[in-house]
C-alpha cells in the first residue's frame, strides 16, 4: 500500500510540474489573432493649419508652444531684412502642425474610433489603412472627458471591422494584445497581461483605466487593446513614464466606459450625460464617525446647485449618498461615473444617510452639459456688511469674524456669506495636516452655522463635554467652494 501511495504522490507531483509551466507561459503564438485584427487597426494623421505672423520688430513668428518655426528658409529671410535695417515685414504665413496616432474600425461602412487628444484641434484628419490606402475623415463627434473621438470615412468597399467586448469580464492576469502606430513606425503588435483594473490616474472625472504591461508608446494612443477572442476591451490612452517611453505601465479606457459615449457621439454629435447637480467629496474615518456611517463609504454632498435637479428633490449639504439605482457607492468617485452613464430625464432612486438614518430620494436627472453652461455664467453678487471682531483660537485655528478688510486681504468673493475667517493655522496641528490654510472660511461646526469665533469655541467645548471625539467642519475657499473636514476636538 505504501508503494502504491508513493507512486500516486509521485504521479501527482509530475502532473503539477507538467501543468504549471504551460499555464504560466501563456498562448504559444498570437500570430493568428494579430492577423485576424490587424487590418481593422489604422493610423491617424491629424494636421492643424493656422496663421503665424512675423511682427514688425523682427521677432519670430508667434508659434504654439513646442512647435518648430516651420519653413526651412525662415531664418535666412529674417536675417536678410535685418541686415538692410528694414525689420521683418508683418507677413502672414500658413503653418502646419501634425500628429500621429492610432485608431480602429468598428463598422464596415467607415466608422473609426480614436482618442480625442490624437485629433484635438485638427483641421484635417487622414486615416491610413494597413494596405496603404489613405482616406480623409470627417469628425462626427469628440469627447474630452473620456478622451474619445468618432470619425467617418467613405471607403469604396466595406472595411474590416472589430467589435467591442465586455470589459467588465476582463480579469487581472488575462492576456491582452495592443495594436497601434508607436512613434509613427506603422502597425505594431505588443502583448502582455492586464496588470490592474479600475485605476484612477487623475486625468478626468471618469477614470477607471485598465492597466497593462503590453508595451504602449507615443503614437499608440487611440489604438485598441484586444482580449484573446479578438474583441476590443479598451482604447490605449496613456502611459506612465519618466522618459516618455514604455516602462510597462500603460492605461486603456475600458470598452464599457466608451461605448455609451460613442453611441451618443454617433447619434447626436455630442454627449448627453446625466447630472445630479451636487458637489461631492470623499469620506475619511473622522467624517464617517461624526455622521454615524459605521464605515467609510458613500459620497458626501458638499454643495447643492440651486438650479440643479437635486435641490427640488430635497438633497442637502451633509447628506451621504450610499446607493445610486441600487448600486452601492463605495467611494465618491464611483458616483459621477454612474450618473454620467444614466439617461437624461430618468427618475433615479438615491439612498442617502442623514442624521445617521437612511432615506430614499428620487431625482429626475438633468443634463450635465446644461449644468456646466449655467455654472460658467456665474451668479449675482451680494454685498456683505459683516463687521470685524475679536479673534479666537481653537482646533489649531486662529479665527476672526468675516469683515470687508479680510474679504479684500484674502480675496473672498461676495458669494461667501457668513462664517468666520481662518487667519492662521498652527503648523503642528491636525488642521495643518488636513491642509486648512489662512483665507478659508469656516461656515459650520457639526452642521450648525457659525458667524462669530466665540460660537466656534462654544460648540467645540460642547462636543468635548458631550464625549464626542471629532468636530465636523464645513470650510469654503475664497471662491465659495465648500468641503467637509473632520478634526479631533482634543
Amino acid at each position: 500500500m505504501k508503494v502504491l501511495q508513493a507512486y500516486v504522490a509521485a504521479g501527482f507531483v509530475a502532473l503539477l510540474i507538467s501543468l504549471t509551466p504551460a499555464a504560466a507561459k501563456g498562448p504559444d503564438s498570437l500570430s493568428e489573432l494579430a492577423e485576424k485584427v490587424q487590418d481593422a487597426v489604422v493610423n491617424i494623421s491629424a494636421t492643424q493649419t493656422f496663421e503665424a505672423k512675423h511682427n514688425k520688430n523682427g521677432e519670430g513668428p508667434q508659434m504654439p508652444p513646442g512647435l518648430s518655426p516651420g519653413a526651412p528658409f525662415d531664418d535666412l529671410f529674417e536675417e536678410f531684412f535685418r541686415r538692410r535695417g528694414q525689420g521683418v515685414p508683418d507677413i502672414p504665413r500658413q503653418r502646419r502642425s501634425s500628429s500621429l496616432g492610432s485608431g480602429f474600425v468598428i463598422d464596415p461602412s467607415g466608422i473609426v474610433i480614436t482618442n480625442n487628444h490624437v485629433i484635438a484641434d485638427a483641421n484635417e484628419v487622414t486615416v491610413i489603412f494597413n494596405d496603404g490606402q489613405k482616406l480623409k475623415a470627417e469628425i462626427l463627434g469628440k469627447d474630452q472627458k473620456v478622451d474619445v473621438a468618432v470619425l467617418k470615412v467613405k471607403p469604396e468597399k466595406p472595411l474590416k471591422a472589430v467589435k467591442f467586448g465586455d470589459s467588465d469580464k476582463a480579469k487581472v492576469g488575462d492576456w491582452v494584445l495592443a495594436v497601434g502606430n508607436p512613434f509613427g513606425l506603422g502597425g505594431s503588435v505588443t502583448a502582455g497581461i492586464i496588470s490592474a483594473r479600475n485605476r484612477n490616474i487623475d486625468s478626468g472625472p471618469y477614470d477607471n483605466y485598465i492597466q497593462t504591461d503590453a508595451s504602449i508608446n507615443k503614437g499608440n494612443s487611440g489604438g485598441p487593446l484586444f482580449n484573446m477572442d479578438g474583441e476590443v476591451i479598451g482604447i490605449n490612452t496613456a502611459i506612465l513614464s519618466p522618459s516618455g517611453g514604455s516602462v510597462g505601465i500603460g492605461f486603456a479606457t475600458p470598452a464599457n466606459t466608451v461605448q455609451p459615449v460613442i453611441d451618443q457621439l454617433q447619434q447626436f454629435g455630442e454627449t448627453r450625460r446625466g447630472w445630479l447637480g451636487v458637489r461631492i467629496q470623499n469620506i475619511d474615518d473622522g467624517i464617517a464617525e461624526t455622521l454615524n456611517l459605521g464605515a467609510t463609504r458613500g459620497a458626501l454632498v458638499a454643495g447643492v446647485d440651486d438650479k440643479g435637479p437635486s435641490k427640488p428633490a430635497g438633497l442637502k449639504i451633509g447628506d451621504v449618498i450610499v446607493k445610486f439605482e441600487g448600486k452601492p457607492i463605495k467611494e465618491s468617485r464611483d458616483l459621477p461615473k454612474l450618473v454620467a452613464a444614466t439617461p437624461v430625464g430618468k427618475d433615479v432612486e438615491l439612498v442617502i444617510v442623514r442624521g445617521g438614518k437612511e432615506q430614499i430620494k428620487t431625482v429626475k436627472l438633468g443634463r450635465l452639459e446644461d449644468g456646466e453652461k449655467v455654472a460658467s455664467k456665474g451668479g449675482d453678487k451680494e454685498k456683505s456688511d459683516s463687521a470685524g471682531g475679536s479673534s479666537q483660537s481653537v482646533l489649531g485655528l486662529e479665527l476672526s469674524r468675516l469683515s470687508d478688510e479680510l474679504r479684500t486681504r484674502y480675496q473672498i468673493k461676495d458669494a461667501v456669506k457668513g462664517g468666520v475667517v481662518i487667519t492662521a493655522v498652527d503648523p503642528r496641528s491636525d488642521a495643518a495636516e488636513k491642509r486648512l490654510h489662512p483665507g478659508e472660511v469656516l461656515l459650520e461646526v457639526n452642521q450648525e452655522a457659525v458667524s462669530d469665533p466665540a460660537e466656534v469655541v462654544k460648540k467645540v467645548k460642547a462636543l468635548k463635554s458631550g464625549g464626542k471625539k471629532t468636530a465636523l467642519l464645513i470650510v469654503a475657499n475664497g471662491q465659495g467652494d465648500a468641503h467637509f473636514v473632520a478634526l479631533p476636538v482634543e
